[in-house]
This record gives C-alpha cells, sequence and structure tokens, in this order.
C-alpha cells in the first residue's frame, strides 16, 4: 500500500511512472533484510529487526563519478564520504543506509567489493557513502547482526523497476512520527517547458513526533491520537533520523546538486519534521546527466586534459528545487503507508498508520474523496 493508493495526492507536479527514484534512468535498489527472534532483548541474539538497503547511482560508478552534492539539516548522524563529496564534487561509489552500528561493516564491505575488482591494484583507494538512523527501540542493533554478506546481498539483488517500501532493508526496525516508518521512495518529473527532467527521492524514515505529522497540509498527527494509535515509546517523542538520497538525471554541478540536497530539508518540513536537537537529517544528491564523462582513475586520461560537460542554467533550477521538495515528501508518505506493525525486543511495538484513519481525517478536511476499493485491500 502506497500513499497513492489510497486515492490520495500530494504537491503539484506528476510523478514518474514508478513513483521512485528508480525512474531516474539507471539508478537501482537492492534490499537486504533481518527478521528473527522474539521477547526479550539479549545482546548479541536479538530480537533482531534490521538490515540495509543498497543504492546503485549507474552501472559504471567504480570507474566514471557523477557530479554530487550534500547537506546537513541537523548532525546527529552518519553519512560517511561526505567530506569527500564536498571536497570533490563527486560521488564514486554505491550508497548504502543502515543502523547506526552498523556503519563501519557495511563501509567495509563496499570497500571490499571494490578492491574485489581490482585485485592487482595496490593504490586503489574508496571513501564509500553509508548512511544510518537508530533503530534500537525495536531491533538488537548492539548485537551487530549485519555482516559483509547482506551488503553483497542488497549490492546483487539492485535493480531498476518497483522499489519496496515500508519494513525492509535499513528501514526495517525504524519508527516514523512515533507510528512504524522504514523506507520510502517518490519521483516528480518536470514538463518538457521546464526540461523534463526527474527528480527521485529515497528516505529511511525514522523520526518525529505524532503530534506535528503533517499530510498534504493536514494536522494528521494531531487527529490520530494514543489513544487511537499508541506510541511505540514510553513517552512521545521527537527524536530520531532520516536520511534522503536524491537522484537526478538533470546536468547538475556539484554546487547545483548542493542546492537540491538543501531543499530535502523543506520536503520533511511540510510532513512535520523540525531537525530536532538529538536528530540525525543528512542529505545527499547526484546527477546523473554528466554520467561517463568523468573519470575516477588517473591512466584513463593524460595527465593533462579537458573535457566538456553539461550544465543547467542555474536560472532553471528552480522547478527542480519543487521537484525535490514534493518527492521527499511523498516518500516520507509512502514510508509511513508501506509501513506494517511491528514487535520487537522486549515487546516493544510500533504501530502502522491506519490507512482508515488516514482516509476520514483527510476528507474531513477535504483531501480527496474517501477510496474504500483503495482501503479493502489493505
Amino acid at each position: 500500500m502506497r500513499y497513492r493508493d489510497l486515492g490520495l495526492t500530494v504537491g503539484q507536479f506528476t510523478p514518474g511512472p514508478l513513483n521512485a527514484i528508480t525512474d531516474v534512468e539507471g539508478v537501482r535498489v537492492g534490499h537486504t533484510t533481518l527478521i528473527w527472534g522474539e521477547g526479550p532483548l539479549v545482546v548479541g541474539q536479538g530480537p533482531v529487526r534490521t538490515g540495509v538497503t543498497a543504492i546503485v547511482p549507474h552501472d559504471g560508478i567504480d570507474r566514471h563519478p557523477l557530479f554530487a552534492g550534500c547537506h546537513r539539516l541537523n548532525g546527529n548522524g552518519e553519512l560517511t564520504g561526505l567530506e569527500w563529496v564536498r571536497e570533490s564534487g563527486t560521488l564514486s561509489t554505491p550508497i548504502a543506509i543502515t543502523n547506526t552500528h552498523s556503519v563501519g561493516v557495511v563501509r567495509d564491505a563496499i570497500v571490499s567489493v571494490d578492491v574485489a575488482r581490482r585485485p592487482q591494484d595496490g593504490s586503489f583507494w574508496s571513501l564509500p557513502v553509508v548512511g544510518e538512523t537508530y533503530d534500537g527501540d525495536l531491533n538488537d542493533i548492539n548485537g551487530m547482526h549485519v555482516r559483509p554478506e547482506h551488503l553483497h546481498q542488497a549490492l546483487a539483488s539492485a535493480a531498476g523497476g518497483p522499489v519496496a517500501e515500508g519494513n525492509v532493508g535499513g528501514g526495517t526496525g525504524m519508527i516514523c512520527h512515533e507510528f512504524k516508518g522504514g523506507i520510502g521512495t517518490a519521483s516528480r518529473r518536470l514538463s518538457p517547458q521546464a526540461g523534463g527532467w526527474t527528480v527521485g527521492a529515497l528516505v529511511q524514515a525514522n523520526y518525529g513526533d505524532r503530534s506535528r505529522l503533517t499530510v498534504d497540509g493536514v494536522p494528521v498527527g494531531r487527529e490520530i491520537g494514543y489513544d487511537v494509535v499508541p506510541s511505540a515509546y514510553g513517552a512521545p517523542s521527537g527524536s530520531g533520523s532520516i536520511i534522503v538520497i536524491l537522484a537526478t538525471d538533470a546536468p547538475l554541478l556539484p554546487h547545483q546538486c548542493d542546492r537540491l540536497a538543501q531543499r530535502a530539508g523543506l520536503g520533511i518540513a511540510r510532513a512535520g519534521g523540525s531537525g530536532a536537537h538529538s536528530s540525525g537529517d543528512l542529505f545527499l544528491c547526484f546527477s546523473t546527466g554528466n554520467a561517463g564523462r568523468l573519470t575516477h582513475y588517473k591512466d584513463d586520461l593524460p595527465d593533462v586534459e579537458v573535457i566538456d560537460v553539461r550544465m543547467l542554467v542555474d536560472t532553471g533550477i528552480s522547478p527542480l528545487f519543487w521537484a525535490a521538495i514534493e518527492a521527499t515528501e511523498e516518500a516520507i508518505l509512502n514510508a509511513l503507508c508501506a509501513a506494517e506493525t511491528m514487535t520487537g525486543r522486549d515487546g516493544v511495538t510500533a504501530y502502522e498508520l491506519p490507512k482508515d484513519r488516514l482516509l476520514e481525517v483527510m476528507a474531513r478536511y477535504g483531501r480527496g474523496p474517501m477510496n474504500r476499493r483503495a482501503l479493502s485491500s489493505t
């Protein structure tokens, strides 16, 4: 179940055919989901509710980087490799998202994949981009159950087409606005007059206070109180984090990717997030618009070489800003709608956003007719 399956819309731009980050040609996504055990927490033995999500920007990323940029809304989190993204303006590895205490093993696993491709290249180096949010409310996070093979499986399964959402991959144990959260994705395609470019977003949503949840301007969180759906926490909490990955086929330079990444924060704000003090809100944007034009290896080009790259003029970038805002907002809503109720360690339960209540609240505020046929399929 996705947000639009309920007969609801958000924003003004049109989604791509899949309404996913994979609407940007060449982008692939894969997940490894780890769920086992129940009952009291025993560190190292579970219960386990975690995983890893891998995003492959294009098949030649190891040899041909892409222009990229990033932004920090609030920094109580980790997205490795960003210093090199800032310095070079490029992304040269796949991206992975997992839980807070598995960043290191996933990062090393990506390095091992790169090294295996060049066993004789002793001078090869890699600075992978790996993000995290905290799933310790449901998962035995200190058991560190994510292993290198789980990253390898996620990369091997990475594909174009529809993207699994909700309780999958790195989003398996995540909580969003005190409902069950996780992975969500969406896209926006500009009109031909605005360039026809696509912007796709993928989020790992694990943030937010219930009372702040806003759907298309409607205060849904206030309308669905704790008496209707209990919080997963012992008390209301607005802590947590969100990772946002933006992809676009618009030919953007690094400074433009920085600017587009920044707009993800406005999409989060529209859904009710603030970048709270204890939140890690980190965003990365990459552009495939110059794919194949750049090189990662000094032996691919002479020592002195001039190459031509494409660039969208800055005066044409504002529609892309709105596309990034809307795609991020809907990706969060898709994470909430796709996620299912999950019980984790010590019986802690994160309840899914109830679709019937969501539809009732939205209808009361004049947001679309009740879609009973969609509801009956939940």
